[in-house]
């Protein structure tokens, strides 16, 4: 067997969790969904962030929607999916296990509040702009479940 398999340049995987996080416009007759965009970067995902020690994929999800974007809801048990992506700055790779988050509340005052922008948009729209080509394959099977998770 090769250590070249072994070496430091082998790409490591970082566990993370996101959340989609979502709500009804009534004025529109549609669901959105919020979209968080890094002030560095400038790519639009969604809130997400290493899985903490004692912490599930769900917790964790939940939390960074908090953390990155004020959100409060009501977290879906079962994951939607997952994806993968890699950073410019990093040779690891993320893996996203990503749950759907209904919205009840937004703060105001959130920890990342001065480093991150944010929108709500239809979900087709964030099938186009999201930054990485995954993450836009899971708005598109939001997209199309059969029962919308919105009430």
């Amino acid at each position: 067997m090769s250590m070249a398999l072994y070496s430091s340049e082998t790409p490591a995987f970082n566990w993370q969790a996101g959340a989609i996080c979502y709500r009804r416009n009534i004025q529109a007759g549609e669901m959105e969904v919020l979209l968080i965009g890094s002030l560095r970067t400038g790519l639009w995902g969604i809130p997400k962030g290493h899985i903490e020690s004692g912490e599930t994929a769900r917790e964790t999800a939940e939390r960074e929607a908090f953390e990155e974007a004020g959100i409060s809801g009501l977290i879906e048990k079962d994951a939607l999916g997952t994806f993968t992506y890699a950073k410019e700055t990093s040779p690891n790779r993320f893996h996203v296990t990503v749950h759907l988050l209904r919205v009840l509340s937004r703060s105001d005052d959130f920890p990342e509040d001065r480093i991150r922008k944010s929108k709500w948009v239809p979900v087709e729209m964030a099938m186009r702009e999201a930054g990485h080509p995954e993450l836009s394959d899971l708005f598109a099977r939001l997209l199309k479940q059969s029962e919308c998770p919105v009430h």
